[in-house]
């Protein structure tokens, strides 16, 4: 498809992907002249010391909490889940300044490409995807991009153009591993499973630890009508977004279709649930619409934007199967990494999803 296209384009003209119930529609880029947004509805913030310190009443009442966030919208706030603030903040810099001080030659060396499920290594502007032209850059690092294991062997520059960054973005990983389990088992006591149903698919996990950066919003950028991301559904188990310190990130409500400008505190986790956990859950968890807009103040256009999101998966040889208590089932089994690959074709083209 012509990117130019992409600008006006709907969801539903790529609806064949799409592996889960997905009736919404929607532009892919901002259009402020059809769209209207919702200013009463309001993400609920749950709080993780409720799991952390609350035992098993608090756990009980987290998942409730989490449970009613994420079939309502999809999206929730996360609040007491232990992590400074300050490393966030050294986390912003530290991309701002990979992606500032590398070159473009230096960057290109680690064009993305298929790996098992995921397409990693670097994005260039305006090539996230195949069907809409995002206004930022982006590098995906999975798994294998960091020594988790302090093997002396460790390759750093088989995934980084620069030393240094690898030690500092691994513990930032594993402060976040830190969650993925309460959050399943949080999903999971929701539903009367047994909450350490997925812990084994939960250690090690497959995940997308991406860096997002958005540079200034030029004239020619703002006058073609692109977004900085195109309005999509994460394909994932469920994802953890630091707040970040420029607002754009909006959120599509499926009951009245109109846009949630969504501007959470500082050191707070944004977290939504994608395409994998709508699987599993039956539909009832919804994979929510979101996309990144040019901030709603103009004075910010010429500050870059940064994010890094982390996509929690499962590996790609695990198979997606309905949980217990969500309802008789509206899908059959399939394995992890062709759900993955069908959806994701829709971005990469068709024969993205052709076995590897």
């Amino acid at each position: 498809m012509d990117q130019k296209k992409g600008i006006e384009a709907l969801n539903q003209d790529f609806k064949k992907y799409e592996q889960v119930k997905k009736d919404q529609a929607y532009h892919l880029s901002e259009h402020a002249d059809v769209e209207q947004f919702d200013a009463e509805y309001v993400i609920k913030t749950c709080d993780m010391r409720l799991f952390f310190e609350g035992g098993e009443e608090g756990k009980k009442k987290f998942a409730l909490q989490l449970g009613e966030a994420m079939e309502g919208i999809g999206f929730t706030i996360l609040t007491g889940h232990g992590i400074k603030a300050e490393l966030y903040d050294q986390a912003e810099k530290k991309i701002q300044e990979f992606f500032e001080t590398t070159t473009r030659e230096e960057r290109m060396k680690y064009h993305a490409r298929r790996h098992g499920s995921v397409n990693q290594g670097y994005f260039p502007m305006k090539e996230t995807t195949i069907i809409h032209p995002d206004l930022v850059e982006g590098w995906v690092f999975c798994r294998r991009a960091f020594n988790f294991n302090n093997d002396p062997a460790f390759d750093e520059s088989a995934y980084w153009p620069r030393t240094g960054y690898e030690p500092f973005f691994r513990n930032l990983c594993l402060q976040h591993e830190k969650l993925i389990k309460p959050i399943m088992q949080s999903i999971m006591r929701f539903y009367n499973n047994d909450p350490h149903g997925y812990d084994e698919r939960m250690t090690g996990t497959n995940f997308g630890f991406r860096f997002n950066y958005y540079p200034p919003i030029t004239q020619e950028d703002d006058a073609s009508g692109a977004g900085r991301m195109l309005g999509h559904e994460d394909v994932d188990l469920f994802t953890i977004l630091p707040a970040q310190s420029v607002d754009g990130l909006q959120v599509l409500n499926r009951e009245n279709g109109k846009w949630i400008r969504l501007v959470a505190p500082k050191g707070s986790i944004i977290m939504n649930t994608g395409d994998y956990m709508q699987r599993i859950t039956n539909d009832r968890m919804p994979s929510t619409t979101h996309r990144v807009s040019k901030p709603k103040e103009k004075l910010l256009y010429g500050k870059p934007r940064i994010s890094f999101p982390m996509a929690v998966y499962v590996w790609e040889d695990e198979i997606l199967e309905v949980l217990p208590n969500t309802g008789e089932p509206k899908y059959e089994p399939i394995r992890a990494e062709d759900f993955h690959t069908r959806i994701t074709s829709k971005y990469y083209g068709d024969d993205y999803a052709k076995s590897k």
